[in-house]
This record gives C-alpha cells, structure tokens and sequence, in this order.
C-alpha cells in the first residue's frame, strides 16, 4: 500500500482525525496530506517546515546536544523529543517521530472534541503502518 492510501486509511482510525500528514524532518518537506479541508498550499507547506523546526530546530538540537554532554553520552544522532501535542482554539496536534526512520514525523490533527488519550493511542498504533508504507 502507498503512503496516500495509507493515510487515509489511518486517518479513519484516530477519533475526529480532520488531517494527517508525513514530514521529513531533515528537509522539512511534506511527503503526504490527507485532509478533509482545502487549504492554501503556502499553509501547507508551512506546516511542514514548522514540524521540522518543533524537532529539529537549532534551539532543540542545542538541547539535545547539551543533555548528551552534561550526561557524557556521545551525539549518535539520537533525539529526545520523540513526541509532541499542541493544543489550539479548536485542534489537537499530535506530532509522533518514527522509530524506524527517526527523521520521519507523522502529523495528526483533531478535532479539540477528541478524547485526547484515545487520540494519541490511535497515532501510536497507526505509526508502523505509516512507516512500512514509505
């Protein structure tokens, strides 16, 4: 199955799913939406170099960086933030790193309505399935 396909299929799955996406955080490019909105591609296209920044961004690598050395861990390209939930007006943003392709984010949102707990069970559940379709 594809990635397209396998988004969509996801996005069934996660409780009041309105969008889902796949990052490549080292680029910072989108690999795929799925979305039940249009929206301008300038928004899109945002949204993805905004996740890479959530992850990858130069304030968090110096973090990371700086844990690994105040704990004398070598920087084996390891990353501590593995997942993130941004709470808007009216989404949940749930933002999960891969486990197999770590530079890999995959992007849900929500309706604010969603059991936020059964929200990010499914996204869990839904990620090796996302990463067996890239």
């Amino acid at each position: 199955m594809n990635l397209d396909n396998t988004l969509s299929q996801v996005a069934g799955s996660v409780p009041e799913c309105v969008a889902i996406g796949y990052v490549d955080a080292a680029s910072g490019m989108l690999l795929a939406i799925r979305t039940v909105d249009s929206h301008p591609r300038e928004v899109i296209d945002l949204v993805a170099a905004a996740t890479a920044d959530l992850f990858n961004g130069p304030n968090v690598s110096m973090i990371e960086t700086l844990f690994k050395k105040s704990r004398g861990l070598k920087d084996d390209g390891h990353h501590y933030f593995q997942e993130l939930i941004v709470n808007s007006d009216n989404l949940i943003h749930v933002f999960i790193r891969g486990k197999k392709m770590p530079d890999y984010i995959a992007v849900f949102v929500c309706r604010r309505t969603a059991n936020l707990g059964m929200a990010l069970t499914k996204a869990r559940m839904a990620m090796p399935q996302l990463e067996a379709a890239v």
